[in-house]
Order: structure tokens, then sequence, then C-alpha cells
């Protein structure tokens, strides 16, 4: 778990690390285990007055390749710094004209044992279509929790977090690294 503290240092590196004219806004960076992933936003295309939904759609599809291949380069510059620092994998996204759209990202694979009345939920979802496979109706299910319990887990990542201040305070606790991580 990442306190509060190492995640605005690592959203503070990026964003002084970022060329200034890559994004609009650094609008989030999410860290676990094995990934961060870094999201800005870029500007949305200019359509006609009167465009369709299908036209400015397309606009904005459009927008985003054309930044996700014109930036490939220095974009994977700064993942490769950000690798070697944080040990972490990075993945980036953009937000354009409303739409949200990640780019290679890692999807770790997380091992279960469930009982018979969890498998009956996952081959429910399945045989309604919901999902094609117990792994895909599993990540259905997380996915589904998220959104619907996002302050309940954000107040128990704060938890956590006051956990592991206290954990270090103790006198098996290790000693807060106040050195910085420079080359």
């Amino acid at each position: 778990m990442i306190t509060s503290e190492q995640r605005e240092k690592l959203r503070g590196w990026f964003s002084g690390r970022l060329p200034d004219d890559l994004f609009e806004e650094l609008t989030e960076v999410t860290v676990d285990r094995e990934e961060i992933t870094v999201i800005g936003r870029i500007p949305a295309p200019q359509t006609a007055e009167g465009a369709s939904a299908a036209e400015r759609e397309a606009a904005v599809e459009g927008r985003i390749q054309e930044f996700r291949e014109r930036t490939r380069e220095s974009r994977i510059e700064v993942a490769r710094e950000a690798e070697h620092r944080f040990r972490r994998k990075v993945s980036w996204g953009v937000e354009c004209g409303g739409e949200r759209a990640l780019f290679t990202h890692v999807a770790a694979p997380v091992m279960t044992r469930l009982r018979q009345p969890e498998r009956q939920v996952l081959d429910t979802l399945i045989a309604g279509g919901v999902a094609r496979s117990r792994s895909e109706a599993l990540a259905w299910c997380v996915r589904l929790v998220q959104r619907h319990t996002d302050d309940w887990l954000s107040e128990l990542r704060e938890s956590l977090e006051n956990v592991q201040r206290v954990r270090a305070q103790g006198p098996d606790g290790e000693p807060e690294d106040t050195s910085s991580d420079t080359d």
C-alpha cells in the first residue's frame, strides 16, 4: 500500500519530469504494486458547428491516435526513467473531449479460490452474457464494487495509511527514508 505522501511525491515527479507541451493538464497519476498510470488532458479537436455526434466522436478518436503516435518517443523516455526509479511499469492515458482512453497498460493476473456459491455468481454472469469467462465475470464484479463503494474504499485506504504510520513509529518500525533518490 502506498501512502498519500508517496503518491504526492510520485505525482510531483511526473509533473516536473513531463515535457511542458505534452498535456494541457496532468489530471491523474495512480499507482499500485505493479503499475503507475499517468493520464493527462489534451485539447479536443475543433469540429464544424452542427457536427453530428458521430463526427465529433471520430474527431476525438483521431486526435487521441495522433497524440499517441506523435508523443510515443518522449513518453517512452519518461517511462524508462520512472520504471527504473519507482520499480513499476508506466502506462499512459488521455482525456479528450470528455472521453478517456488508456494506452497499453498492465492486466495483472490475480489468483483466488472461490467456494461454490461464489462460482455460481460468476457462472450466472457468463450465462447472462455479461462475461465470456469466470475471469471476465470476476473483473466485472470488481469494477461494479469499485463504482459503488468508492467512498468506502477511500476511507479504508486512509485507515490503512494511518496504521502504516503508527507501525512505523513503533520499536520495530523502519526509520523514515528522508534521502532523495537522485542519480
